[in-house]
């Protein structure tokens, strides 16, 4: 049988080859290094915070557009990021005009804020034109008695305003000059116009001949000298059950009535027709409180329910 020769002595030999192999290995890794990492170098720089991004934490993640001149946060959408970025103009606000005095009560007590006139408010201009009809001395829908004078006219719908321009004097101004006062007694329904007056024709003629139909005009709200005091009329079939309040004679539009009710004052709708109404009777033959468009108000004794009868007072509403 043939042995293996000579095993025992290459042992050491193969040791020391192995240990040359490794150095070898390691020395050429070393010299290798520098050239590795600088081909890495060109390819791959490490991010730097500048002094001007302090506070800005690098976000991960695809980049995000900007509109130019817009200034973004992290987190922040770019729309909501433009408007934090531009300084807000100050929030505007509304100033409501105050009265240059506080409107009184006859008495001279404290009153509510003006009420409100509608359409046709004090110092207000309107443009329109002036036509005329018969029976203009008649009672209208603002159910007033006969006027005895001529001097009256008839609203358009859009000022008359649900009654509201009843007994209100307006001062009517032609083109030729002339200028007349008259109180509006009517409803003058389409084809009137916005701004049109149909006057008694004696008052037209007064503005242009009759045979023009229709005159321009300017005209505005007045606080005419009058005599007398108001007056309170009952409605007829008004009762402690239903009743419903007019108010006659007065210088200026009047904008509320109220009634007592229970020691407190309880306003009563208007009704085209130009009469305050109680459906339930609430007030009926109690005191009665009467505001102008001034915010003026005059305040009555309680009155006895007569039906369809003028009954006259002594105060009346100051002019302005």
């Amino acid at each position: 049988m043939r042995t293996k020769q000579g095993s025992g002595q290459d042992q050491p030999l193969r040791r020391w080859q192995a240990v040359g192999i490794v150095v070898a290995v390691l020395a050429v890794a070393g010299l290798s290094y520098p050239v590795i990492s600088a081909a890495l170098g060109s390819h791959s720089s490490p991010v730097t915070v500048q002094a001007s991004d302090a506070g800005t934490t690098p976000q991960a993640g695809p980049s995000l557009t900007t509109p130019p001149g817009a200034t973004t946060s992290a987190g922040v959408t770019p729309s909501t990021a433009t408007a934090a970025a531009k300084p807000k103009s100050p929030t505007p606000t509304t100033t409501t005009p105050k009265a240059a005095t506080t409107p009184r009560t006859a008495a001279g007590t404290a009153g509510p804020a003006p009420a409100t006139a509608g359409r046709i408010r004090p110092g207000q201009t309107h443009t329109g034109v002036a036509t005329f009809y018969q029976g203009a001395q008649n009672t209208g829908a603002c159910s007033f008695d006969p006027s005895p004078d001529h001097f009256t006219a008839a609203m358009n719908e859009a000022d008359y305003e649900g009654s509201n321009a009843c007994g209100a004097y307006i001062q009517v101004h032609g083109s030729s000059g002339a200028t007349i006062t008259v109180r509006i007694t009517n409803l003058c329904p389409y084809p009137c116009r916005v701004g049109q007056l149909d006057l008694d024709p004696e008052a037209y003629k007064l503005l242009a001949p009759l045979k023009t139909g229709e005159t321009p005009i300017t005209w505005k709200l007045v606080s005419p000298s009058i005599s007398g005091g108001i007056a309170i009329r009952y409605k007829t079939g008004s009762s402690q059950w239903w009743c419903g309040i007019q108010v006659i004679n007065h210088r200026n539009p009047v904008a509320r009535l109220e009634v007592k009710v229970a020691g407190s004052w309880k306003a009563l709708p208007r009704t085209g027709y130009n009469y305050f109404l109680s459906a339930q009777g609430s007030g009926c033959g109690s005191g009665i409180r009467v505001t102008d468009i001034y915010g003026q108000q005059l305040v009555i004794g309680a009155l006895p329910i007569k039906v369809n009868v003028t009954q006259r007072t002594t105060v009346q509403f100051a002019k302005h």
